[in-house]
């Protein structure tokens, strides 16, 4: 089996590596050898791994017009240019392995059609959560299912940063700087911290869960830049943690999809996740809850995802196709109709009858109560805590924004997501 491997970064230096270094074990599992016959890169007088000598181009057109290439890899990441070599792969007839979530999150419908059309495989492994597996379990394994939830922790970054700001009691900038030094942020780690990389391995995720097209731009998306260490603290002493959270549900005829950050039970089974870990809980009908767990990202867990989608393309050269199953239409529910408890902190002036004027506004709006601290008072100034009860997000914002017009009221600081209350 010969491919051709576009881009020669962290990923793609990973797959070639692995493909070198367990080459006889995946052979035997085959019954075929795979082998890198030419790699994309942008710099042809860049230093590369030894492996790739006298196969480097810094053209497409050498990949796609070699017949003897039967495989197409993308690992260059972005949407553009990899989306349109991603369709010429695949219109002429060659199958393509991709860790691209950016691309199948906005274009995956039309992707499956020219595969479908040209009738080869697209595999995407990778594009979710690197060296998990939850793409073929979601698809084959857990087939038989009506899945009605899913929620995971989908970004690494975040994950680490929030990681740090509970257990080494850092803040939000100190966190993100140890992250970047780490390597596990970019310099630009907007993508992570505003929570639009996890929104668009959602949109992937909850597209196979729910049989319906969802792209990243309908997940409702809130980052952790807002999160200090005060709401940890606050957080710890209720008993829970702050994670990011990417929530997908089922309704009777709509899908709840977003990411925003979440206060967690202690004992839930995602809040023990920690550091750059990624975890995926998905429930079923039939079999109830399951977990996924381990590195979603990183050099060698997501070329194991990519080496498998490989393989699994030589077991199905000329066989069945790993199809599209977005066979339903439903629709994605208005984020204001979503209900769940929520955290607030709120900085309001210290005096008699504050407290009766905020619990009237909520009360307007049909807002029960569930736990309400006064923190600390600073210069005439206190700082309040408020869990609510299960309530819709629009009935919330409404009675906020009306807090926002009282002089008494300073500053609504944090608004948070809280997992188990009830009403």
């Amino acid at each position: 089996m010969q491919i051709g491997l576009l881009g020669l970064g962290t990923v793609g230096t990973g797959v070639v590596e692995l493909l070198e270094n367990n080459k006889d074990v995946i052979a035997k599992r085959i019954n075929d050898h795979i082998n890198v016959k030419k790699v994309l890169v942008k710099d042809l007088n860049k230093k590369r791994t030894p492996l790739v000598e006298g196969k480097i181009t810094d053209k497409f057109e050498d990949i796609l017009n070699d017949d003897n290439i039967s495989v197409i890899v993308e690992v260059m990441g972005g949407e553009e240019p990899a989306l349109s070599y991603i369709k010429e792969a695949l219109k002429r007839g060659k199958h393509v392995v991709t860790a691209n979530k950016e691309v199948i999150a906005k274009h995956g419908r039309e992707l499956f059609e020219l595969s479908a059309e040209n009738d080869v495989n697209l595999f995407f492994e990778a594009s979710v959560a690197g060296g998990i597996p939850i793409i073929k379990p979601m698809k084959e394994c857990l087939s038989a299912n009506k899945i009605v939830k899913i929620m995971g922790i989908l970004n690494g970054t975040t994950n680490y940063i929030l990681s740090q700001m509970t257990e080494q009691e850092k803040s939000f900038d100190e966190a993100l700087k140890e992250a970047q030094l780490e390597g596990y942020a970019e310099s630009d780690p907007t993508d992570d911290i505003k929570g639009y990389d996890a929104a668009r391995k959602l949109a992937i995720l909850s597209s196979i869960a729910f049989n319906t097209r969802i792209t990243s731009d309908q997940v409702y998306t809130e980052g952790i830049d807002s999160v200090s260490k005060a709401d940890i603290q606050y957080a710890r002493e209720m008993g829970q943690v702050i994670k990011l959270i990417a929530l997908g549900k089922k309704h009777e005829d709509s899908v709840e999809v977003s990411v925003t950050p979440v206060l967690l039970p202690k004992d839930h089974p995602l809040a023990s996740v920690s550091g750059s870990f990624n975890a995926i809980m998905a429930e079923g009908n039939a079999v109830g809850p399951v977990m996924f767990y381990g590195l979603g990202a990183g050099k060698m867990p997501t070329a194991s995802a990519v080496v498998a989608d490989i393989m699994e393309t030589v077991r199905n050269n000329n066989c069945s196709k790993f199809n599209c199953t977005c066979f339903d239409n439903l629709e994605v529910m208005d984020p204001g109709q979503a209900c769940s408890s929520f955290y607030i902190r709120l900085l309001v002036v210290d005096k008699p009858g504050v407290l009766a004027k905020i619990a009237g506004a909520f009360s307007q709006y049909q807002i029960s109560l569930s736990k309400v601290f006064q923190k600390n008072t600073i210069n005439g100034t206190a700082e309040i805590v408020i869990v609510t009860y299960d309530v819709p997000f629009e009935n919330l914002k409404r009675a906020l924004d009306q807090m926002k017009d009282y002089d008494e009221v300073e500053e609504i600081s944090t608004v948070i997501r809280v997992e188990g209350e009830q009403n």
